[in-house]
């Protein structure tokens, strides 16, 4: 007796359709599971026993093969359990049979209560676009499953709760589809910080056009603190957006069924210490890293020189392409990473390299020995080289009200809605993002400008990326000044964040 149930898989953060078919046969008692399945999915004959039986069904006793198929795809995780089970009940005539628009997953307990599995976002929609119309998930995870807006979900609790309703006994209302709350928590606001108005200007730049910035300054010039209140002025994400950084987060099985999308942009801040694969993702059965995590968001490395230079410079060709990709011996992922890096360091190991106060106690060449840990490429990556100086007393005195969060933010929505117009028929959504031939078509440049632009890049011995990268910082603050032109005054801002001793 064969039995086919659909269930779902995952592929990096991409979902797929895998079938158990079930096929019990005479001959001595056996349970093989076939179709490439990691250790977890081998585990689940045990799991599956004994559910069957703590549910009150008999087990089979029959030689059992279960394949997986695609066959040639290998399967890891739990979500597996609840399909096999149903595929044997069915094939033993204990339940009916499933119809092909329905599909299965979920982790059993050896009760026979299902127990949520990680990454059922991805899956759900790609249940959506296969063109099931009902999904049967861990109650648990049921709300998450709603968001892809396609297969009727209904939520199971347990083994015995299913069989009544595939039976016609007892039916399961299925779940209401999870709408967004408005609100949250209180971001962190820049009206909390003392002067740095210059470092605040980069900030909102950097914000509005989606760039990658470097912050250097002595210690206690508050250059964390900053940096965490970026997100307070990012716009809000679209729910194209959400849906991708939460299926990022569905895969580390980071949602909650009280909060299954993740509706503000990721802040993520690893410790130096952090591995190359805890950065940009990997293992024998790869996971997303810190810049997957921060996709749609900011990463924010403090104290950049004590970062390993391998570790950094992996971050290199992400940075270009908004993705990195994971191979290994049995195929390879792709994880998105489209993020906006904020770093910050000392200028010297003691951190007062060059403050008017003359307390640097290094040598020259200690000074170029420790900021020659950040290599030139990942350096040419970065669009805004701030420095941060020393707050003064005055600065800490003054009672002057600073300007908030939300004023700043009102002034980068509206230029990214002109990005967003720019960039209708692209597949960017900010200036950061363009490549090399779209920075040409929309940073056309005046005489004036081209002048200012051919002296920098003369003195400042710039490379072809760095030149691109200051027409596009160019082109966020013309948006800024709501101006369809770029003006020299625009350009001549943007070249002085690259002179810097870091940058020039």
């Amino acid at each position: 007796m064969i039995c086919c149930v659909r269930s779902l898989g995952l592929a990096g953060i991409a979902g797929c359709m895998v079938m158990a078919e079930c096929f019990l046969s005479n001959g001595l008692p056996a349970f093989e599971i076939v179709g490439l399945p990691d250790a977890a999915v081998k585990e689940s004959r045990e799991r599956v026993r004994a559910a069957a039986k703590s549910s009150g069904f008999k087990f089979p006793v029959s030689r059992i093969t279960v394949n997986l198929a695609p066959a040639g795809v290998r399967k890891t995780g739990t979500m597996y359990d609840l399909p096999i089970l149903l595929g044997l009940l069915s094939a033993s005539r204990l339940v009916k049979p499933p119809t092909q628009d329905q599909a299965f997953l979920g982790e059993l307990s050896l009760e026979g209560n299902l127990r949520p599995v990680s990454g059922v976002l991805p899956m759900a929609l790609a249940a959506r676009d296969a063109g099931i119309r009902t999904l049967f998930v861990p109650a648990e995870n049921a709300a998450e499953a709603t968001l892809a807006r396609g297969p009727e979900v209904i939520p199971v609790t347990s083994v015995l709760q299913l069989a009544a309703h595939l039976n016609g006994d007892r039916l399961i209302p299925p779940e209401p589809l999870w709408e967004p709350q408005a609100g949250g928590g209180v971001d962190l606001d820049f009206q909390e910080v003392k002067g740095q108005e210059n470092v605040k200007r980069a900030l909102e730049i950097a914000a509005a056009g989606g760039h990658n910035v470097l912050l250097v300054g002595p210690p206690g010039s508050g250059k964390s603190m900053l940096s965490k209140r970026l997100p307070s002025i990012l716009p809000d994400m679209t729910w194209e957006e959400s849906l991708e950084v939460s299926k990022v987060y569905s895969v580390l099985g980071l949602l909650t069924k009280q909060q299954p999308l993740i509706q503000k942009r990721p802040f993520r801040s690893p410790h130096h210490t952090v591995s190359a694969a805890g950065l940009a993702g990997g293992g024998s059965n790869p996971r997303p890293g810190e810049i997957s995590m921060a996709h749609q968001g900011v990463l924010f490395l403090d104290e950049l020189p004590e970062f390993k230079k391998d570790t950094l410079d992996i971050m290199r060709q992400p940075l270009e392409d908004g993705k990195v990709t994971i191979s290994r011996a049995n195929g390879a992922v792709t994880y998105p990473a489209e993020f906006m890096l904020v770093c910050a360091m000392n200028p010297c190991k003691c951190g007062w390299y060059g403050d008017p106060s003359d307390r640097c106690i290094c040598s020259q060449a200690a000074v170029e020995t420790y900021q020659s840990r950040i290599s030139g490429p990942l350096l040419d990556r970065i669009d805004l080289i701030v420095d941060v100086p020393a707050l003064q007393y005055e600065d800490l005195r003054r009672k002057e009200t600073a300007e908030t969060s939300a004023d700043i933010r009102q002034r980068v929505n509206a230029a990214r809605q002109r990005q967003h117009r720019r960039f209708q028929e692209l597949n960017i959504h900010c200036n950061a993002r363009m490549s090399s031939a779209q920075t040409q078509k929309f940073c056309t440049l005046s005489e004036a400008c081209s002048q200012l632009m051919k002296a920098a890049f003369q003195s400042m011995n710039l490379t072809a990326r760095s030149y691109d990268r200051i027409l596009r910082v160019a082109r966020t603050i013309a948006d800024l000044d709501d101006c369809t032109e770029i003006q020299p005054n625009h350009v001549a801002e943007a070249i002085q964040y690259r002179a810097t001793a870091l940058g020039g």
